[in-house]
């Protein structure tokens, strides 16, 4: 577990410094009401305004994994729902099974975000939330999915999430291409209005008649 690894220093240390610093209490607030009302289970979330609380809060909810499993369950095709059944999630006494039932479970997961259709830059890494290292990235992984979600019809669930933008495919004619390549980009620079007017090179040679 996360309590149980040795603290970072330098400059890993603060690289996560930085990463918790853009964490938006309001935007994880957001994902855990969502998911809540998406599984129909109370998760007792809270709306805390102090951001290492929230932080905490937010992690707590969803660091064993089977909170997303539920979540993401709701969001994927019948063919495509997860197996409860399966060991990883059945409880257990012992806590080396703990820990690794809950990777796999976040691992399972991911798995479904990837079905899904979300990108790998969308994503996290199980390590993100599991030794909760990016929880900033959990997030958006979490928003991702509620964008791509009320693109489907079987969605049912609240649309809080921006609209997900639209692909603006533009087609050129044959004639506008081949004119195109008669364009100079400026890129490339210009000699319009150049001149060498003004310009001496080299000393200036002396005649004395």
């Amino acid at each position: 577990m996360a309590n149980l690894r040795a603290l970072k220093s330098g400059l890993a240390r603060e690289e996560e410094r930085k990463i918790d610093a853009t964490f938006d209490s309001k935007e994880a607030y957001k994902c855990l009401e969502w998911i809540q009302t998406m599984i129909g289970q109370d998760l007792q979330i809270e709306n805390i305004e102090d951001k290492k609380l929230m932080m905490n809060h937010f992690y707590n909810v969803l660091k064993d994994g089977t909170v997303l499993c539920r979540f993401i369950d709701t969001v994927m095709p019948q063919d495509r729902k997860l197996d409860f059944s399966v060991k990883a999630f059945q409880p257990t006494n012992t806590v080396a099974f703990a820990s690794a039932r809950a990777r796999e479970r976040i691992g399972i997961f991911l798995e479904k975000v990837r079905e899904y259709g979300i990108s790998c830059t969308s994503s996290f890494q199980t390590d993100y939330l599991y030794e909760r290292t990016n929880l900033v990235q959990v997030c958006t992984c979490i928003r991702a999915i509620g964008i791509e979600a009320q693109t489907r019809s079987d969605y049912h669930g609240p649309f809080i999430w921006p609209k997900k933008a639209k692909e603006n495919k533009r087609t050129f004619s044959e004639e506008q291409l081949q004119a195109s390549k008669q364009t100079i980009s400026l890129q490339y620079g210009t000699n319009i209005g150049a001149s060498q007017a003004g310009l001496n090179f080299g000393k200036q040679r002396m005649i004395i008649d």
